[in-house]
């Protein structure tokens, strides 16, 4: 098989992998929406979903063995194409025109901005100094956006892709470092930007699940929308790359990131629609009896009290 045809399937089952995973935790989180996460940490459907993660990971990675970053990275926004109507299937309702609408702009804006953005891959890294520097400007970014507040699924789902983003930019300068020959592996670089990168990914992991509890579409579109852009933002800066194309691509660039937005915006519009996973009778059943409620016919027609015995009752 071509080498570009094999990394395009990986990306596939990468992205479906990552689909079912965000399925699962839409699911569970809002079947148990104030459960903790010590509560979370104890359940098998969470730990299935972190497999299923874990498993998307690794086709990412061995994708980019296969074929360049140009054609895989930009293949991760099929995540959004899978989830939707995955999620509306397991949710028992159909894929609406607006949540077509918005999942379609969404992913137009990202590969507009991929394409621009990406390019081979820089040989610069990041210094120990401006990864830690980097982990306390993200921590700090991600500790406003949790906040208690308004639209909490929307501001976890930004910190979750910021903190993801920013796990791939210092897993680059873990990967590096690890193969450089002139670097131990036990260096302090190595094993500091490791847990870094630990910190990071598994609290993206942990806000992602938090923000599915108000829906699957919005949240999983802004978590990745804010990947690239924070791991864009991070090699702009800090690692030399810039835009293809110029002005041209900067444009481009620009109008992507509107045209995503937008359909962000189309996605967060729709609203979860609630499914009862209980028969009606054993929801009957279930009731106690202080909450049944008595009809109004039965109300007044009630039965005439039995006479205790020994008395008589006037005819």
């Amino acid at each position: 098989m071509n080498a570009t045809l094999l990394a395009l399937a990986l990306s596939l089952l990468s992205s479906v992998a990552y689909a079912a995973a965000a399925v699962a935790q839409e699911r569970l989180a809002s079947r148990n929406p104030g459960s903790g996460v010590l509560r979370m940490l104890s359940s098998g459907a969470w730990w299935g979903s972190v497999a299923l993660n874990a498993a998307a990971a690794l086709l990412h990675v061995v994708a980019l063995k296969y074929g360049p970053l140009t054609v895989v990275q930009p293949l991760g926004a099929l995540t959004l194409v899978a989830a939707v109507p995955l999620g509306a299937r397991i949710a028992g309702r159909r894929v609406s025109a607006t949540e077509w609408r918005g999942t379609a702009y969404t992913l137009a804006g990202l590969a507009a901005i991929l394409v621009v953005a990406s390019g081979s891959a820089p040989g610069k890294v990041l210094s120990t100094s401006e990864a830690v520097a980097v982990a306390a400007v993200t921590a700090a970014l991600i500790g406003l956006l949790a906040r208690p507040g308004a639209r909490p699924g929307i501001r976890h789902a930004s910190a979750s892709g910021v903190a993801s983003g920013v796990a791939s930019a210092l897993t680059q300068t873990v990967t590096v470092a690890a193969t450089d020959r002139s670097e131990s592996l036990l260096s302090v670089q190595v094993i500091g930007v490791a847990l870094l990168v630990a910190a990071f990914a598994a609290g993206g992991l942990l806000l992602s699940q938090t923000a599915y509890r108000d829906g699957l579409g919005a949240p999983l579109a802004v978590v990745t929308l804010a990947n690239p852009v924070a791991a864009a933002v991070i090699g702009l800066s800090l690692l030399g790359e810039s835009l293809r194309g110029g002005a041209a691509g900067v444009l481009l660039a620009l109008a992507g990131a509107g045209l995503a937005a937008w359909g962000v915006v189309l996605l967060t519009r729709m609203s979860p629609v609630p499914v009862d996973d209980d028969h009606p009778v054993a929801a009957v059943l279930a009731l106690e009896p202080s909450t049944a409620s008595v009809e109004p016919a039965l109300r007044e027609k009630r039965v005439p009290r039995q006479p205790e015995p020994g008395h008589l009752t006037p005819l």
